[in-house]
């Protein structure tokens, strides 16, 4: 598989979301990540659902959906319509088999996300109804951080997972990634490279995401 690079909207500047969103689709994003969050599941608020409707007007590449939110199941129906992919996070209150299927049966690709803490071997359950992994690079709820380097093995562990059953899911990353640790993060088995504050805050966005793939 080829690498993906996601910039996430969390790192741009919302007062010129249109034009940033814009920005980096020109600069060759090939998603759009969006990370709602609730204050809840983790310790910060982000943006709901009318805030990603606005920044797929802004952009024909894909959204990805990362509901970093307690009751996925409860807000899924409104990301939906604009989102190509929906991650929701193994650890949220909700039937995490159910909120897979309706992904999927919207038409949408299921992403189950696991938390730094979170073994590997918790997935083992629900492989085959998921389309991407997204290992958490640092502790979610704020944009910035620095990357955790013992999340390495977890993203080799997953891809060894993934040959093991003969499956095909994305593995994504996401949480300190820029140049050198999205390297790294492929060297393990990760395709999907989520980078906020290395793609927005870059003075050549385009050579940014050219060196991340």
């Amino acid at each position: 598989m080829k690498t993906l690079v996601a910039p996430s909207v969390l790192a741009c500047d919302f007062a010129r979301l249109g034009e940033e969103v814009a920005a980096v689709t020109r600069a060759g994003a090939d998603w759009i990540h969006c990370d709602v969050m609730d204050g809840h599941f983790v310790d910060n608020i982000s943006f709901g659902s009318a805030f990603v409707e606005a920044v797929s007007r802004n952009t024909d590449r894909p959204l990805d959906v990362h509901l970093m939110i307690t009751n996925p199941d409860r807000y899924l129906d409104r990301y939906l319509p604009v989102a190509h992919s929906v991650d929701i996070h193994l650890e949220a209150d909700a039937d995490v088999p159910e909120t897979l299927r309706r992904i999927r049966a919207a038409g949408k690709k299921a992403g189950l996300a696991i938390n730094p803490h979170t073994p590997v071997a918790s997935i083992d359950p629900y492989l085959g109804q998921f389309d991407l992994l997204l290992v958490m690079t640092v502790e979610p709820g704020f944009g910035g951080q620095p990357f955790m380097e013992d999340m390495l093995p977890k993203i080799r562990a997953a891809a060894e997972w993934r040959e093991k059953h003969r499956l095909d899911f994305r593995i994504t990353v996401d949480g300190g990634i820029n140049v050198q640790t999205a390297r790294r993060c492929r060297e393990a088995g990760a395709e999907v490279m989520v980078a906020g504050t290395s793609v927005f805050r870059a003075k050549d966005r385009a050579a940014e995401i050219a060196a991340l793939r």
